[in-house]
């Protein structure tokens, strides 16, 4: 098999992110912010807030990093970003500073069609205090069936019920071009010759755009953007969302410190990010 499993445990290079209040209201621009009033402290430098959210793009370049890892001998084109939970370590998020991110390679699943590797990373200021705490979700099409373990259940599924909110909001056609700009340059979401090549009528959003836009939701109707209260995400990317597509966010408020979440776009219907939720800090 083409991943070793010793590899589990190995820790990467760390990272280095250095960015300043530009960064951040990019960023908030990226995932839809600003047409509401409440948003604008997360676009304007006066009074600027952190989306919570904005915690996976320090870490986000361990993800392509894996490829070099010895004991990783794999197709980067076979690769998914399957998975993502973020964990906000501490409140207020700096509006500007440097960041190093620590990641390791936490495990790798047998998921039969595929392996799920789960790369952890701590994004730690210059004191050495973890600010954000990642785990991305790899999956590597065509490398399951070795025998290994399975992994847990994904979770987080829906009651049987209508969702207690739901918000509705519009990308933007031009939204992959913005969000991109965060640092994921994949032209997979800007260059219509490559998006036909992987199969795609045109290019698509980053799932973590889609992921941003699910936060807000949450933020608006349970937080009062409220930032604090913004503990953690914990998404699944089931289908991909086209520039200009409306995101329909379903919510079920399953505890006082913990939200349900579901996507789908209304155009076409099919749900985006399952097995999702948000904690809250209550």
């Amino acid at each position: 098999m083409p991943i070793d499993l010793s590899v589990i445990g190995k820790e990467l290079t760390p990272m280095e992110y250095v960015y300043q209040p530009r960064d951040v209201m990019l960023y908030a621009l990226g995932v839809g912010a600003g047409e509401r009033p409440e948003e604008l402290k997360f676009i304007y430098e006066n009074g600027l807030q952190v989306l919570p959210t904005m915690g996976v793009i320090p870490p986000f370049p361990a993800l392509m990093g894996l490829i070099s890892v010895e004991g990783i001998n794999i197709n980067p084109v076979m690769i998914l970003h399957g998975e993502q939970y973020l964990e906000v370590r501490r409140h207020p998020i700096p509006t500007s500073g440097k960041l190093i991110s620590k990641p390791r390679i936490a495990n790798v699943y047998d998921k039969t069609k595929g392996a799920l590797i789960e790369l952890e990373v701590d994004t730690v200021d210059e004191s050495g205090e973890v600010i954000f705490y990642n785990v991305f979700g790899v999956f590597v099409r065509g490398e399951g069936g070795f025998g290994g373990e399975r992994g847990p259940e994904p979770g987080n599924e829906p009651p049987d019920r209508e969702p207690d909110k739901v918000v509705e909001e519009k990308t933007l056609p031009i939204q992959a071009a913005i969000y991109r700009l965060s640092g994921d340059y994949n032209p997979l979401h800007i260059d219509p010759n490559i998006a036909k090549l992987a199969g795609y009528e045109r290019p698509i959003l980053h799932g973590l755009c889609t992921f941003g836009f699910a936060a807000r939701a949450v933020l608006r109707e349970y937080c009062d953007y409220d930032v604090t209260k913004f503990k953690a995400i914990k998404v699944r990317f089931s289908r991909h969302v086209f520039p200009g597509e409306t995101i329909v966010t379903e919510m079920w408020k399953e505890a006082d410190d913990k939200v349900i979440i579901r996507c789908k776009t209304a155009e076409r219907g099919e749900y985006c990010l399952t097995n999702a939720a948000v904690w809250l800090n209550v």
